[in-house]
């Protein structure tokens, strides 16, 4: 069966006394990938739990609630475990084959592609703590990408990696969209978002949503980011640009297409 679009209408939702994402309207199609971006609270990760199907919307209502999807949330420490990288991407079959289903040809094909396009092959072996946090996470994705799914979640994916995890990511990320897998990525990252063809801003209300020059505009960044944007000032190409402080206080152009020293120092949650 092809993907179907995601459909949100009027979507609300609240929880702990606040009101988390109010009446929103999108569709997000098979084939895009779309970032999400807005200063911190302003619903981006309830956004992915509620495709997911981990949040009920308080109002209004998305459709399909999508089962056939893989979800790589915000990294961190990894944590002990007796478990290793290769056991870990294995997880990504569980929905295709059960929790004790054994594995097949199939199974096995798709574990190494994955484990392949995120060149963690080398790693299987090895315990999941004892690799670096750039390692961890492309295990991660590469566990998402194991399941085939149709519609793939990223949860800042990229804040705080080293270079080559971010190049390996944003490249699953461009592949999985012209595949026609349908993609939603988080970011704080302006050049991070212009990897994408859609852009969302969001600031508990929907406030622009489309092709990111026509999104990242001064107006709307001004808009979703409030009192984070410091100001305009002539950029090298791209004439006004402003700089927006994270919530580490590192600051990004707008129309740079570069981080800013420091700019990749963890995550914070949304």
């Amino acid at each position: 069966m092809p993907a179907q679009p995601i459909a949100l209408s009027d979507l609300t939702v609240a929880y702990d006394g606040r009101v988390a994402l109010r009446n929103l309207n999108h569709v997000f199609q098979p084939g895009t990938s779309t970032a999400v971006m807005g200063a911190n609270g302003s619903g981006k990760t309830t956004l992915l739990n509620v495709i997911a199907g981990l949040l009920r919307p308080t109002r209004g209502a998305i459709s399909p609630v999508s089962k056939d999807l893989g979800y790589v949330m915000q990294h961190g420490q990894g944590g002990w475990m007796p478990i290793t990288a290769g056991e870990v991407i294995e997880m990504g079959r569980y929905r295709r084959r059960g929790l004790l289903g054994r594995l097949d040809t199939t199974d096995r094909n798709a574990i190494a592609e994955a484990a392949s396009r995120l060149d963690t092959t080398a790693l299987l072996d090895r315990q999941f703590h004892e690799l670096s946090g750039g390692q961890q996470q492309r295990v991660r994705v590469a566990r998402a990408l194991a399941g085939q799914p149709r519609t793939l979640l990223f949860d800042e994916p990229i804040t705080g990696l080293d270079l080559l995890s971010q190049e390996l990511i944003l490249q699953v990320i461009a592949d999985e969209t012209a595949h026609g897998t349908t993609v939603v990525v988080t970011t704080h990252h302006l050049d991070e978002a212009r990897h994408c063809n859609m852009v969302m801003l969001l600031a508990t209300e929907l406030v622009a949503a489309g092709a990111p020059d026509q999104v990242l505009r001064p107006d709307n960044l001004r808009a979703a980011f409030g009192d984070r944007i410091l100001g305009d000032h002539r950029g090298h190409d791209h004439g006004h640009e402003l700089l927006i402080l994270d919530d580490h206080g590192h600051g990004h152009l707008s129309g740079d297409g570069h981080h800013h020293p420091g700019s990749d120092t963890g995550s914070s949650p949304t």
